[in-house]
């Protein structure tokens, strides 16, 4: 835990001005894109990706947050902002309706901006984006008019993990906590149930990164989370999602400081009939033998409102 004064990183770069280069810089790579590991190089100033968005984001709400992790959601809640469309395409998905099929309305990067002051203003003690990879140029845009306004929150980069190396440069002193998922551990498991290609390599490099970009998790005195990395992992049935080798790559290669929340929630939505044994919920011994893996792993910090969790300490 850290005391004293705590500052975004991206108010460093707003002074600079070189947040405002980002921005341009961003907008300019959706003429061939490559955010995310589909590197699709669509020119989406023209078509879609195939994230399905062209230059503008799609906003479904926005609101302070009481169910995140405990180092984000405090006491008085992380202020989400949740986007619609996503660069996965999950066949389990629980928010279908909004990665999926895109519920929401189409924003301006000003309307973002007002988002964020609003969230703030409302004493959140973050900006949550929440699946915001595919529109990473206007959220950068909206960042820019937000700081500028008054914008002092940590910024939190909530994604499901399939980022590309070239769309965390564009972040790199921009974003301040970094939550992407560990969806699979197993390539063919990846296109199977999310419909990308090669999801361990370009997971894994991108997590690689993201550590590099902002270390392990630091909290202040109250147990708030300011910087760093924290990993949500999703525990599948039938051990889709390898726990075990997940855990191992966060413990040998990236940090055995790593916080992780391993997440116990999963339920059949969207398509997961289809998929068996997605067709079913977890169970309390499945959810046991992740969490497990995890300490054997070497992993210590965990999400502590997991009641499974608790009782195995």
């Amino acid at each position: 835990m850290v005391e004293g004064s705590f500052e975004a990183a991206y108010l460093a770069l707003l002074r600079s001005g070189e947040l405002r280069k980002r921005v341009q810089t961003a907008y300019e790579r959706l003429h061939d894109c490559d955010f995310c590991g589909r590197q699709c190089h669509i020119d989406r100033y023209e078509q879609v990706g195939s994230c399905r968005t062209g230059v503008r984001a799609v906003v479904s709400s926005f609101g302070p947050h009481f169910g995140e992790e405990d180092p984000l959601r405090g006491y008085r809640g992380s202020g989400t902002i949740f986007f619609a469309w996503c660069n996965l395409n999950c066949q389990y998905c629980q928010n279908y309706d909004i990665s999926q099929l895109g519920h929401g309305e189409e924003v301006e990067p000003e309307d973002i901006a007002s988002m964020m002051l609003a969230l703030q203003d409302r004493g959140c003690h973050n900006i949550n984006l929440v699946s915001p990879t595919h529109v990473a140029a206007p959220i950068l845009a909206a960042l820019l008019i937000a700081a500028e306004a008054g914008l002092r929150l940590p910024l939190v980069w909530n994604t499901g993990g399939y980022d590309s190396l070239e769309a965390l440069q564009l972040l790199d002193g921009v974003v301040d906590i970094y939550m992407p998922d560990m969806k699979y551990a197993d390539a063919e498991a990846g296109y199977r149930y999310s419909r990308v290609r090669q999801y361990p390599a370009v997971n894994q490099a991108a997590v690689k990164e993201m550590h590099r970009q902002v270390g392990d998790l630091v909290l202040d005195k109250q147990g708030i989370a300011l910087r760093g990395l924290l990993v949500r992992h999703l525990v599948l049935p039938d051990r889709l999602a390898g726990t075990a080798e997940v855990t191992r790559f966060l413990a040998e290669e990236v940090s055995p400081d790593t916080y992780i929340n391993v997440m116990d929630q999963y339920r059949p939505c969207y398509r997961a009939h289809e998929h068996p044994p997605l067709d079913r919920p977890i169970t309390a011994m499945e959810y046991e033998a992740a969490v497990e893996a995890a300490r054997r792993a070497g992993l210590h910090r965990f999400d502590r409102r997991a009641p499974r969790l608790i009782r195995l300490w």
